[in-house]
């Protein structure tokens, strides 16, 4: 009898310390996520006044054909105006958003075991890539790039088309600068396509993050949100949008600054964040990327572009067109050497060409969409991974 009470009594103590410690546990992560919301809500690092000193040219010839219009960068917040001076639009973070991600600590990066490494030209267990590369040396890349908004299989998966200007390739140390548009559900909250960055310094290992969740990228532009989703998308056999994208080195600071179309210059990646850029950038990249869980041991219906594959051709696949990578002098010129890499071709696909004005071009993408019978079958894992089906508004303020 006496064994019994001892025993419960020392069953009710080690109740007692669990419960003890996993309250101290749950408000230890409380005080991490509402450190983090502070920091990524209020920017340290910011310059309203920095300029590059020098610009490469502009794009020439493009397209007339009605049916075609160069995109403009507009975001719908900017209905009520611009920041104020010496002020910068953030999209708000919040609580959500850090507890979708991986970890607390893995908020804003690529999901660190499944980073495919581009040096390689195969699949990975989760990534798949439709992309041309050129090799050589380079002070940046430009492309205008096609916006589409594909279907994603599960909120943890996404669809993208970016251009990578890399450094070190050969190094688990490369560094690469990103940019393009993704529709990524478990980072908006919503399955339309976002204007997005990335950089890394080590290979994705612990430096860099998307858009403006870690220090790094310095934002100038008071009328553009990082993240915002694209206003306007193509449609099968319709209007065509495209993206103007340039990412190039200033050859006196060493900062590598981006541009959404040809006249909104956004900011600039420090020349202070990468240790391989030092002589210029060794690879450009342009295409698109889907991440794949395979849930249900099955590959995903994850879309890459629209969907179609690459010999579908105009108004129905995915293009890049005016791809060209910029020299030392700051010219423009189309990527000699440039290749096609697909790493599943028998769902995502990718075929290079030429043209005198769409210039050095490519369409890529796959698969269709499942049929609804076939979504029946992924209706378990829609309940179980919550495919956001209601958009969430954009909550930008200026800091």
């Amino acid at each position: 009898m006496c064994r019994m009470k001892t025993r419960l009594i020392v069953l009710n103590i080690l109740i007692r310390v669990m419960i003890v410690a996993r309250s101290d546990f749950s408000a230890t992560r409380d005080d991490d996520i509402d450190r983090l919301l502070k920091k990524l809500n209020k920017p340290a690092l910011k310059s309203m006044k920095m300029r590059p000193s020098s610009y490469p040219e502009e794009w020439s010839n493009l397209s007339s054909n009605s049916k075609e219009q160069p995109s403009t960068v507009t975001q719908l917040w900017t209905i009520n105006g611009k920041c104020p001076k010496n002020s910068i639009p953030i999209i708000r973070t919040r609580r959500e958003d850090i507890l979708r991600a991986e970890s607390i600590e893995r908020y804003g990066k690529k999901y660190f075991n499944n980073i495919h490494n581009l040096k390689q030209e195969n699949a990975t267990e989760y990534h798949e890539y439709a992309i041309i590369k050129v090799k050589g040396k380079f002070y940046g890349g430009r492309a205008l790039i096609n916006v589409w908004k594909p279907f994603v299989q599960t909120t943890r998966e996404f669809s993208l088309a970016q251009m990578w200007v890399m450094g070190g390739i050969h190094d688990s140390q490369f560094n690469t600068i990103e940019a393009g548009w993704q529709v990524y559900p478990n980072r908006y909250n919503d399955t339309k396509p976002h204007y997005f960055i990335y950089w890394t310094s080590d290979g994705y290992q612990t430096t860099g993050c998307y858009n403006l969740a870690c220090p790094g990228f310095v934002l100038i532009n008071q009328k553009f949100a990082i993240g915002a989703p694209v206003r306007e998308v193509s449609t099968l056999d319709g209007q065509q949008y495209h993206i103007p994208t340039t990412i190039w080195k200033d050859p006196r600071s060493g900062h590598w600054w981006l541009k959404f179309s040809t006249h909104t210059l956004v900011g600039y990646w420090p020349a202070s964040l990468f240790n391989k850029f030092q002589n210029g950038a060794t690879e450009v990249h342009w295409g698109g990327e889907i991440l794949d869980f395979k849930d249900g041991s099955r590959h995903s219906w994850t879309q890459m572009g629209s969907g179609r594959f690459a010999k579908e051709g105009y108004q129905k696949a995915s293009y890049f067109r005016n791809v060209e990578v910029i020299n030392e002098r700051e010219i423009p010129q189309q990527p000699v050497g440039a290749y096609p890499v697909a790493t599943h071709k028998n769902c995502y696909t990718v075929e290079l060409g030429n043209h005198l004005v769409w210039g050095t071009f490519f369409y890529h993408g796959g698969p269709e969409a499942p049929s609804f019978a076939q979504l029946g079958y992924y209706n378990h894992l829609y309940s179980i991974h919550g495919l956001y089906r209601h958009y969430r508004n954009v909550v930008v303020f200026c800091s």
